[in-house]
């Protein structure tokens, strides 16, 4: 294997990485917004969900834009919205400031994401293709975990932790910008550019099964969610250390737990995946019930750790499965329906815990959010299991 064969997936990769690290890096900082600006938690929320819109915007109406422009094209664009909203964020002096900072970062996000699968898959070198969708997930994981690690880390000992932050990552940025100029990949058949949404659901055979695989991606996103946006905050009444680091280490420690747990599940079956997966993610939420009631530092990263297992295998099942309701005449469509769905989650139920939280007091509103959500992914666990029990069914899954 060539070294020029190598670096288009090393150039991809990196582009891969850095737009997932500029997407997730200022999860640990949101309390020192909170205190600076006199934030309340549903300030918090709407700061989060901001970036969310900009991802489901993306997905809806620009996802197909690869197919218009190229890959290269299109990640080169996504890595110039990651520098224009990092550049935003840094100069942002309120939360609607940083809000709209947010939501150009959530636009960057969906086309870095889009593009860069296309393009890893097409520029793979030929041994590593067994491997690629693990490989292309890890690499994703691998962007998102060194987010909130480099915020938390540079945050906690810089002296400005709203600035500092984004800076590195801003300049990282442009020198991958730089270095896709000089790659050479295969060309491509433009197609006609279309923004309107295409969601497609599977056979109606699959009918239930993909009902619950879509509210498992509901699911999953909403707990990841309250992790990402609002742990770094309530983390601070249930641990003996607090600072962004702190903040930025429990959600990288999910991630990295979600990718290895995807390696060492990679031979399992998808509907084992789904299955464990859902089971592993009501526990976890029950731990981190019991631990905003207890006060037991202990659960909370007992809870981050099982989550992050079973968020990894919640994920590859439901795609495994995705790809055995599909062709490729619509799974791109389908996967479309899946993400919306995920990403709804990721959206609607953090900005009600986000008003709870303003009314009713943090505590009590992570509690009763883990509490719902626990009991949504109990549901589907059963519902699942009834569904295997359909002999047709479970085989042709």
């Amino acid at each position: 294997m060539t070294t020029s064969s190598w670096q288009p997936f090393i150039m991809i990769s990196l582009g891969l990485i850095i737009g997932m690290l500029g997407t997730a890096l200022p999860s640990p900082l949101y309390p020192l917004y909170q205190y600076a600006w006199e934030l309340s938690p549903s300030q918090i929320t709407y700061i989060f969900v901001a970036y969310m819109f900009g991802c489901l915007a993306t997905l809806l109406f620009f996802g197909r834009t690869s197919n218009t422009i190229g890959f290269l094209n299109t990640l080169k664009i996504g890595l110039m919205f990651i520098c224009l909203g990092l550049v935003i964020s840094i100069f942002s002096e309120n939360a609607i400031h940083l809000s709209f900072g947010r939501f150009i970062i959530g636009i960057a996000s969906g086309l870095i994401s889009t593009s860069s699968l296309i393009g890893l898959m097409q520029n793979i070198p030929q041994k590593l293709e067994p491997l690629a969708s693990q490989i292309v997930s890890i690499i994703t994981v691998i962007g998102f975990g060194l987010g909130p690690f480099v915020g938390g880390l540079i945050g906690q000992f810089a002296q400005y932790p709203l600035v500092t932050p984004y800076i590195p990552v801003t300049v990282m940025a442009l020198i991958c910008f730089i270095g896709l100029q000089f790659i050479k990949v295969k060309p491509f058949q433009p197609q006609a550019f279309n923004i309107c949404p295409r969601l497609e659901r599977p056979s109606n055979e699959f009918n239930t099964a993909f009902s619950i695989i879509i509210l498992t991606a509901f699911s999953t996103f909403a707990a990841f969610s309250l992790f990402a946006s609002l742990s770094p905050s309530f983390a601070r009444e249930v641990l003996p250390w607090h600072g962004p680091l702190m903040s930025g280490f429990s959600i990288t420690l999910i991630l990295i737990i979600s990718g290895s747990s995807q390696w060492l599940a990679r031979h399992l079956a998808a509907q084992k995946c789904l299955s464990f997966g859902l089971f592993w993610m009501f526990i976890s939420l029950i731990c981190l019930a019991l631990c905003m009631t207890l006060k037991m530092s202990a659960l909370f990263f007992i809870s981050a750790a099982i989550f992050g297992a079973g968020h990894g295998i919640a994920l590859m099942g439901a795609f495994g499965l995705i790809q055995t309701m599909t062709d490729t005449q619509n799974r791109a469509a389908v996967t479309s329906t899946y993400l919306f769905f995920g990403y709804l989650g990721a959206i609607i139920p953090i900005l009600i815990i986000g008003w709870c939280a303003d009314h009713f007091g943090l505590n009590i509103s992570v509690t009763g959010y883990c509490m719902v959500i626990g009991t949504l992914c109990l549901s589907l666990w059963i519902g699942f299991k009834r569904v295997l029990k359909n002999p047709v069914l479970k085989k042709a899954l």
